[in-house]
């Protein structure tokens, strides 16, 4: 009797389906397939027991994360903007606290804050010495006090000239104060005043050093939190479900593609650039061994190059075996359209242990290619310590995701934050896209940078001061296509003050390089 109750309810609601999706027109089911199910079903003895997942294996068409996942996404993007917000609000906070003084009432508060520490820092150097003559006159008599401190701002130093000239100034005579009393007493007292103010002067002059220092320290930490917010909120972006999803059916031919060629993708994301370069990141299973022999990576790029009628080539792979983690990471762009060759001659300064000048040739994860040139500001070992630290910062910031702006404002900000030492160094940095045969040039206080076409040279200048030197920089951003044969000539000033002929010392490379005949 169970049986046919199934039956029935499975034909009933066969009915009801029909009806409800397309007016009675067309069954969802057929009725001679519901009849052999029927047949089937009470064909089968009681006792037999069917585990559907024998027939059909165990395998879930559909996975159990999906759901799970993107919840997961949800919450790591809310928290990534939360993180975001929070860091650009600090940011904030750190730029109005130190907000640069501009207007002059601004200015007139920051000079009277300025004598308030200098006449405190009297009055306290001043405990002690009511015995001496000067001291009343000095100590509660505010208008001597304001000359003092102006005279001080005006010559640096007080001498006793000076302050018998602000007491004469005030009626306030000293009587056997001059040369001809020889007065041993009085010099004695006047020279232990006077020792007293210049020291409460520099004292002042250090807490008001530490004050500004604090106060572009403070700038500096704003623009780090900035560029950092930055990146949070990119990643998010990227990372949103909220966007389009882009190249589904390519997606989809890529996964079926590797399917048959024993190739089980985990995750697959697609982006196209302006320029029409692809970048394609893939995760699949574990390889079979750590030797790489029988690595996907080839496979992947055959039918990489065939769906996208792109040539795809491999730019990153991280093997699951050899960094231990669950899946093989694969990305892909497309191939250049250009070859770069670059080459590279330097030398150090006479009687200098090492060079002052650092650079750095590398690939950036996008695909295009970074050359960067620094030099510290002097010779030797601290003038390489300067243009290292801005190479290798520019390095990791680019890496990293950070902005090319925000990274030079950011080795600015380290740079001019050294206490022990003045940090200056250019840069000139070039970032070539090979695929679309476009080059930036970004320059800092760095050479002339020189570009042969044929028989012409173009001198690419910056007029902005180096890293280091100023809180806020100005940079100088050229944007050029390339040709093939092009020669790109970046320098140190070494280059060119070794020529002693010329006066304009930019001439002389140009016409060295206006007689070269390309090849």
């Amino acid at each position: 009797m169970e049986e046919y109750g199934v039956i029935s309810g499975f034909i009933l609601g066969n009915v009801l389906l029909t009806y409800v999706a397309n007016g009675n027109v067309v069954p969802i089911i057929l009725f001679r397939e519901i009849l052999i199910a029927s047949i089937a079903l009470l064909a089968i003895p009681k006792n037999v027991g069917i585990e559907i997942g024998d027939l059909f294996g165990k395998d879930k068409l559909l996975p159990e994360t999906t759901g799970k996942n993107l919840e997961e996404n949800k919450e790591t993007i809310y928290k990534l903007n939360s993180i975001s917000e929070t860091i650009s609000e600090m940011a904030k906070s750190y730029k109005e606290a130190a907000a640069t003084i501009v207007d002059d009432e601004e200015l007139e508060k920051q000079e009277e804050y300025n004598k308030k520490i200098f006449t405190a820092e009297l009055k306290n150097s001043l405990e002690g010495q009511e015995e001496n003559i000067l001291y009343d006159d000095i100590y509660n008599n505010d208008e001597i006090q304001k000359d003092i401190y102006k005279c001080l701002l005006e010559k640096e130093i007080m001498t006793k000239k000076d302050l018998l000239n602000i007491f004469a100034m005030h009626n306030n005579y000293i009587v056997g104060s001059s040369e001809d009393d020889n007065n041993e007493m009085l010099e004695k007292e006047l020279s232990k005043i006077i020792k007293l103010i210049n020291y409460s002067y520099r004292i002042s002059n250090l807490n008001f050093i530490w004050k500004k220092k604090i106060d572009e320290s403070k700038k500096n930490v704003s623009t780090q939190l900035e560029g950092v917010s930055e990146v949070i909120s990119n990643l998010a972006q990227e990372i949103s479900p909220n966007k389009l999803e882009q190249f589904v059916e390519e997606k989809e031919k890529i996964k079926m593609f590797l399917k048959q060629k024993d190739v089980d993708i985990k995750d697959i994301n697609i982006k196209q650039e302006k320029t029409g370069r692809y970048n394609v990141t893939l995760y699949t299973d574990l390889c079979e061994n750590v030797d790489g022999t029988e690595c996907n990576s080839k496979k992947i790029a055959q039918v990489l190059s065939k769906i996208l009628n792109h040539n795809m080539v491999l730019q990153k792979q991280e093997c699951g075996l050899r960094t231990n983690k669950e899946n093989c990471m694969f990305t892909y762009i497309s191939k250049d359209n250009y070859s770069l060759q670059v080459g590279i001659a330097k030398a150090k300064k006479k009687n200098s242990p090492v060079s002052g000048d650092t650079s750095i040739q590398t690939k950036l994860d996008d695909g295009k290619y970074l050359l960067a040139l620094s030099d510290g500001m002097g010779s030797g070992p601290e003038a390489r310590k300067s243009s290292k630290i801005a190479i290798k910062m520019l390095e990791r910031l680019l890496t990293a995701g950070f902005q090319k702006d925000t990274s030079i404002k950011l080795i600015n900000s380290t740079l001019s934050a050294n206490n022990e030492e003045d940090m200056y160094a250019t840069l000139d940095i070039e970032i070539l896209d090979l695929y679309s045969g476009n080059i930036e040039f970004i320059k800092n206080g760095a050479c002339p940078t020189y570009i042969k076409r044929e028989n012409e040279v173009q001198i690419l200048k910056s007029e902005s001061l180096p890293t280091g030197i100023l809180e806020d920089i100005d940079l100088e951003v050229y944007d050029k296509d390339l040709q093939n044969e092009d020669i790109i000539v970046m320098c140190s000033d070494g280059i060119l003050d070794s020529n002693k002929e010329y006066l304009n010392k930019e001439l002389w490379l140009k016409y060295l390089l206006e007689d070269i005949r390309n090849r």
